[in-house]
């Protein structure tokens, strides 16, 4: 079963380009056989479920790329079927170039990214909008999230593909490396404790 992200992005001048440099004959091979990787594994749903942000790219009706940064609680992005990604978009900038792009043109990406553990994952799809859906916008809801929802935004996933950790930074959010320090700094009260106890002097 060939891979279904090599129809989405290995177009005619994209398999020219590897002709031309040699890399064509691999990927036909790849392609052709592996999964085709157009839905979400379970895998994957665990990898989304720890996500904190991710980058949104939507299509402009001139044809330019546009490319939005959409951040959250861990798990603001939610696993709805393995078919379908959603999530909540809160109030930002009001320009609405994503929410305008979607409306001419339902082709988007999704790239995702986990810098600690230097992995990342692609999504071809479409996506959309809906808005004044109640139900919807309590489903993807955060709890205890301070921003507003104005929207829900579905994402109908076509094609997955992850990528080799090279040349990815290893980063680390606050949370994380307050949760790494957190032991460090009790085992250093614990030895100042025990310094200041051996240097008292005795009674």
């Amino acid at each position: 079963m060939p891979r279904k992200f090599g129809e989405i992005a290995f177009t005619p001048e994209v398999q020219a380009a590897q002709l031309q440099r040699g890399s064509r004959q691999t990927y036909e091979r790849y392609i052709a056989n592996g999964p085709a990787n157009d839905s979400i594994t379970p895998q994957i749903a665990e990898f989304i479920a720890h996500l904190d942000g991710f980058y949104l790219g939507t299509v402009s009706s001139n044809g330019y790329p546009y490319i939005q940064f959409r951040g959250g609680a861990p798990g603001f992005l939610r696993v709805l079927n393995e078919k379908t990604l959603g999530f909540a978009d809160f109030s930002g900038n009001v320009q609405y170039i994503t929410v305008g792009n979607l409306s001419g043109e339902a082709k988007a990406f999704l790239f995702l990214m986990d810098y600690r553990h230097r992995k990342r994952l692609k999504v071809w799809g479409k996506a959309e909008y809906i808005e004044g859906d109640a139900a919807l916008i309590e489903q993807l809801r955060i709890p205890d999230y301070p921003a507003e929802i104005e929207r829900v935004i579905l994402f109908h996933v076509e094609a997955v593909s992850e990528n080799c950790p090279q040349h990815i930074p290893i980063r680390y959010s606050v949370n994380e490396v307050e949760a790494m320090m957190t032991p460090l700094k009790a085992r250093i009260t614990e030895l100042e404790k025990l310094l200041s106890d051996r240097n008292s002097p005795s009674v």
